[in-house]
């Protein structure tokens, strides 16, 4: 699909990090967003600074936790919008610690947000997306969802899923005129992990070593515009992604010497 005037997007959190970043990509070519995410104070500032005479964003007050919310804020958009052509699963958390030192209350966050937030996301969605002429859904999952890796057992298991849902869904949807995008980002300059870094490696931590959010969202918009089954940015995501593959006790040795030893110790 041609991602430009008269393209109605809805992004699932968009406050902020590659939400955000797609947002200000997607505004630049003309469309009507829907701007979803539970800072609706973020959100306004947000849609205050994409404004441009004409423009009819939206702030969609939404937590991807609940299917409630998620269903309200979907039908919202697209009955307003007339209509959804592009949505956007994007929402995601992320908390690292070992499975035996995790919260559960941690694990159940992760797995509403990251997992069924974006099953209710798609589902609430797809109905809009079948009724026009065509559509698309990009469903943000991550390089953790290729090979995770040690005090991300979780967040990887939940990242796993949706590459599963994703892989699925688009058979599904053969010839509906709706298409779908699997994202596997790697080391993104995001706030995603700010409460986590304490616990990550210098590679890992979202500083000046990573890859800017716009230059990202530059890439999804033309792999939705290309039909791309999957797009894995930076580079390392899919070599890594093979190398696994092919072997896993190498993939091992990349992280080990990415990670350090804790990425997977040796016995004897």
């Amino acid at each position: 699909m041609e991602i430009g005037p008269g393209t109605r997007a809805l992004i699932t959190g968009a406050s902020r990090g590659i939400g955000r970043a797609l947002a200000e990509a997607i505004a630049a070519r003309g469309a009507t967003l829907g701007l979803a995410a539970r800072s609706t104070r973020e959100l306004e500032a947000l849609a205050d600074a994409l404004g441009r005479p004409g423009s009819d964003h939206r702030v969609l007050e939404c937590d991807v936790a609940s299917r409630a919310s998620v269903e309200a804020a979907v039908d919202g958009f697209a009955r307003a919008a007339g209509g959804l052509d592009l949505v956007i699963a994007n929402a995601g958390i992320t908390h690292y610690a070992p499975v035996l030192e995790q919260p559960v209350e941690d694990i159940e966050q992760m797995t509403q947000v990251n997992w069924l937030g974006t099953v209710y996301t798609v589902k609430a969605a797809l109905p809009h997306l079948r009724a026009g002429t065509g559509g698309h859904i990009v469903v943000m999952s991550s390089g953790a969802g290729l090979r995770s890796f040690p005090s991300a057992a979780v967040y990887g298991a939940t990242k796993a899923a949706q590459r599963m849902f994703a892989a699925a869904l688009r058979h599904e949807l053969h010839d509906s005129g709706v298409s779908l995008t699997t994202v596997y980002p790697g080391e993104i300059a995001t706030s995603l992990h700010d409460h986590e870094k304490a616990t990550m490696p210098p590679w890992y931590r979202g500083d000046r070593a990573a890859a800017p959010a716009e230059a990202l969202a530059s890439r999804i918009l033309k792999a939705v515009e290309a039909d791309r089954r999957e797009l894995h940015y930076p580079a390392l995501v899919k070599l890594l992604g093979i190398v696994n593959g092919l072997s896993p006790r190498a993939a091992d040795a990349v992280l080990r010497r990415l990670r350090g030893a804790s990425a997977a110790p040796r016995r004897g």
